[in-house]
């Protein structure tokens, strides 16, 4: 596991600090303007949801029962579960950890961008990071969800993620 750190805007992170402006770009290029609600789930300290919100216009709040935004970032304190899914025209996973099947299970009623980290998936089995989008992807295909594999340009290994779309803003 890398235990690259970086600083961004004055603040520290784990990784490379490039990927909110990248997934931000990328959310703003793939959907454009036909979402406004956002869920940044485990989204940590919300810069993502910060430059969702400051750059892009959109409504995005962090979801992470860790409760350590930064000041100023809309938050919950509290695990997502895919039950509110339904409310949010976009939820994002950016390494989400505990809470990607959360995530993928929201993909079912709504848009989402998942880049998952780690293994929460299925802890019977070891899943690198293919394997991992590859089961993700199987349970797409067995849910009849349009989805399409992405490589977002940050460093790391963690950089490739699945965006589904579930309205009339399909591909």
């Amino acid at each position: 596991m890398s235990t690259k750190h970086g600083k961004y805007k004055g603040h520290r992170f784990h990784g490379d600090p490039k990927r909110f402006e990248v997934v931000a770009e990328f959310v703003f290029e793939t959907f454009k303007r036909n979402i406004k609600y956002i869920a940044d789930i485990a989204g940590g300290r919300g810069m993502l949801t910060r430059i969702l919100n400051k750059q892009y216009n959109y409504e995005s709040i962090v979801i992470d029962p860790r409760g350590y935004t930064l000041v100023g970032v809309p938050n919950l304190n509290e695990e997502f579960s895919s039950e509110n899914a339904p409310y949010y025209d976009l939820v994002i996973g950016l390494h989400p950890d505990e809470a990607t099947r959360q995530v993928a299970k929201s993909a079912l009623v709504t848009n989402t961008l998942l880049i998952p980290c780690c293994n929460f998936w299925d802890r019977s089995k070891k899943l690198g990071r293919d394997a991992l989008i590859k089961e993700i992807s199987k349970y797409y295909d067995e849910h009849n969800v349009k989805c399409k594999k992405v490589v977002l340009d940050f460093e790391g290994p963690k950089n490739i993620g699945l965006v589904s779309w579930k309205s009339k803003n399909s591909g």
